[in-house]
């Protein structure tokens, strides 16, 4: 079940947007060929959101993320412009990210706090744990590594629109996918040691953070 999702997502994500790509820009340009081709992305986020019922932050994040791309997709008006304005997009995130940390609120915490509600925990008790003396240190990493993978997503991407103009489309996309998978496993990585060393936190200092009607 597993590979078959991976090998849906290489075709959505990559396969399809390279064949209207490679074999639509000679016929409509490559504006039209590339807004086109981010289509079946575009359906089958909506389709996963819908499906999983993500109605929380981390859902209405990428829902709006996806959306604001749209938009500024639309209004390009040339693929080279799209291309940019995604490069534009990228590190606006980026500077959310940082901002986040400046301000001591890491939002690594607050996707911990929507994914612990989503296992049946309240918010306001993960916040109160994820937000005690020493857990924000841990999620302001979690939180480094989203803004270390954009800006080496953003320098890839600037460097190759600058030597390959629009022909750096499908480079794009390949580059993408690929540092995403790299950097989800270490952000996945970070998540998982940072909530271990919370309910570490947790024990030592004998709080109960149980899910309402549990008994600790």
């Amino acid at each position: 079940m597993k590979i078959n999702y991976i090998l849906l997502e290489l075709i959505v994500y990559i396969g399809l947007p390279y064949v209207i790509w490679t074999y639509g820009r000679g016929f409509i340009g490559d504006y039209y060929a590339m807004l086109f081709s981010t289509i079946p992305a575009i359906v089958y986020t909506i389709y996963r959101f819908l499906k999983d019922r993500q109605f929380n932050m981390i859902g209405v994040f990428i829902i709006s993320s996806l959306l604001l791309s749209s938009l500024l997709d639309l209004l390009a008006g040339s693929a080279l412009q799209m291309l940019w304005n995604s490069v534009f997009l990228s590190y606006a995130f980026t500077f959310i990210y940082i901002i986040s940390m400046i301000i001591q609120k890491p939002i690594a915490i607050y996707l911990a706090v929507e994914f612990m509600y989503l296992q049946g925990y309240p918010k306001e008790n993960s916040k109160k744990l994820y937000f005690m003396k020493g857990n924000v240190k841990l999620f302001q990493l979690v939180t480094a590594i989203f803004v270390i993978r954009g800006l080496i997503m953003n320098s890839i991407m600037v460097w190759l629109i600058i030597n390959h103009g629009a022909d750096a489309f499908m480079h794009l996309i390949i580059v993408r996918k690929a540092l995403g998978f790299v950097f989800s496993g270490l952000i996945f990585i970070g998540f998982l040691f940072a909530g271990n060393k919370a309910m570490q936190l947790m024990k030592e200092q004998d709080i109960e953070w149980s899910k309402p009607g549990q008994t600790v």
